[in-house]
């Protein structure tokens, strides 16, 4: 996988993903930003939410549920001092649909978290990270 990031003035950035998606990145004015893209560390957990999402998706529809909508929410904590690491981050999921089973959306969760999604892995490596969910009919 090959992606790109140029600078363009002040902390603004435009990565290019490999799949040739662009992204404006940007940082706070206090280092030189105008706070006019995502931050990158904002980057790496978007990038575990979409990665966990994506797993929690799949699984539940391979078990046939009748989900209509999903949604992650993530609080994390860094670290005081540089490196300034997340550890702690805790991944809310909100499933919606009919009939849905708790323990078939605890069984997807589970999945990803200790099998599928690499980004949450690896963060995991520095971070603890906890979940839990709602259904919503």
């Amino acid at each position: 996988m090959n992606i790109s990031v140029n600078w363009v003035d002040g902390m603004l950035m435009v990565g290019k993903s490999h799949s040739g998606h662009s992204i404006t990145m940007d940082g706070p004015p206090e280092i030189g930003g105008d706070n006019l893209g995502v931050r990158p560390m904002e980057m790496l957990l978007l990038g575990v939410a979409g990665c966990t999402m994506i797993d929690v998706v799949t699984t539940l529809k391979k078990m046939r549920q009748d989900l209509t909508n999903c949604e992650t929410k993530l609080s994390a904590e860094r670290a005081e001092e540089h490196p300034k690491v997340f550890t702690d981050i805790h991944i809310q999921f909100i499933v919606k649909g009919q009939d849905l089973d708790p323990k078939k959306v605890e069984k997807a969760i589970t999945l990803s978290a200790e099998k599928y999604c690499s980004a949450s892995i690896m963060l995991g490596e520095t971070a603890s990270i906890t979940h839990d969910f709602e259904i919503v009919e």
